[in-house]
């Protein structure tokens, strides 16, 4: 090549990463906005409040959605403008609209949108829809290879949504061979045995200091006021575990759990309570910050 084109190529190949590495990452946050959350966070709903707090961070676009809104806040067009999803919410997970659960987890697993669930969205239509994706996935690596293209499915437990689970129940996923190269799976519950919402404080462990998500977070830090939630969680086992949360009561839950899903990646953090402003403290918006971070630099666009 000759010098001249070879100055010329430097030098649009340059402008183009500069400019690619400048793209913001764009984040969604949907919030069911349930009338209790004044409570915590005042005027502002909790989705709005976590918005306006990512929206100052100079390397993110933020926008915010809501269940009362046209396609529920998620049409094709607003999924395609974003990168990563921040979900929460609580008491009308079944006024969720299928289709458009659908079309999060499709792009989850074509790795073209990342998805955080957040404290109670462990039932929200996409989360549990993701967690069954991952369950199904992990199920047909039980099945020898030789009989993977014949294995028929049985599916058990579809729509979890606000079904408790005992502290003896099996713990879901789980899969079992039957007869005629037919597996039953059990899919996740996507709950748990226990829960207590006293607002006592839990003590949270960074378990994976070194992970991108727990940037910047110390090893030990209190949540001072907090629902709990008692293991065992009924989900596929996470890839990465980064935080526990423990009380002083006796119970801990795994607080802050990665999957891949697809070529998507999936981060649930559990510390919240619709009445507690968990999400103006620092160490909270901190996880949140990095989780936005790291999800959105792995989301294709």
């Amino acid at each position: 090549m000759k010098p001249k084109l070879t100055l010329l190529f430097t030098f649009v190949w340059t402008c183009f990463t500069t400019l690619h590495a400048a793209e913001p990452v764009r984040v969604l946050v949907w919030d069911e906005q349930q009338p209790e959350q004044k409570q915590g966070y005042g005027e502002k709903f909790l989705g709005e409040t976590l918005a306006a707090h990512l929206a100052k961070l100079p390397e993110l676009a933020v926008k915010t959605a809501k269940l009362d809104e046209a396609d529920q806040g998620l049409s094709d067009a607003a999924l395609a403008a974003t990168d990563v999803l921040i979900f929460w919410s609580h008491r009308r997970a079944k006024e969720q609209n299928d289709a458009r659960a659908e079309s999060v987890v499709k792009r989850v697993k074509e790795g073209k949108l990342g998805f955080i669930g957040l404290h109670s969205a462990h039932w929200a239509k996409p989360f549990v829809r993701l967690m069954q994706e991952r369950a199904k996935a992990d199920a047909l690596k039980q099945v020898p290879e030789a009989e993977r293209a014949t294995v028929k499915w049985e599916f058990v437990n579809d729509e979890p949504y606000y079904k408790g689970v005992g502290r003896a129940a099996r713990i879901t996923p789980f899969a079992e061979k039957r007869e005629d190269n037919v597996w039953k799976l059990s899919l996740p519950a996507c709950v748990f045995p226990v829960y207590r919402n006293d607002g006592m404080p839990s003590h949270v462990t960074t378990l994976l200091p070194q992970h991108p998500i727990a940037a910047g977070l110390p090893v030990q830090w209190d949540i001072p006021r907090t629902e709990m939630y008692g293991e065992p969680f009924h989900v596929p086992p996470p890839d990465e575990v980064v935080f526990e949360e423990k009380w002083d009561k006796g119970e801990h839950f795994r607080s802050g759990c990665v999957w891949s899903v697809g070529q998507g990646r999936v981060f649930y953090f559990r510390p919240g309570h619709e009445t507690y402003p968990i999400f103006q403290q620092a160490e909270t918006l901190r996880v949140i910050e990095n989780a936005v971070r790291w999800i959105g630099k792995a989301t294709a666009k």
